[in-house]
């Protein structure tokens, strides 16, 4: 299963760099790059708070592909 996210499109949204994004979860910019490109899977606490971060619900933020 593989999975896409829409972080980069709502970073957008609300004018916010990785940097922003990952200084307001607790990670590094890099964590925010890589989760963007689809090749790292947050935890559930990490996906619950960049979902807050963007004001939006995990399953709106992911998008699970089979």
């Amino acid at each position: 299963m593989q999975f896409n996210t829409r972080i980069k499109e709502l970073r957008a949204r609300y004018d916010m760099t990785q940097d922003d994004l990952a200084r307001q979860v607790g990670v590094r910019r890099e964590t925010i790059l890589y989760l963007e490109k689809g090749k790292y899977n947050p935890s559930l606490l990490l996906a619950h708070q960049i979902a807050k971060a963007l004001k939006t619900t995990i399953d709106d933020l992911f998008l699970f592909e089979e």
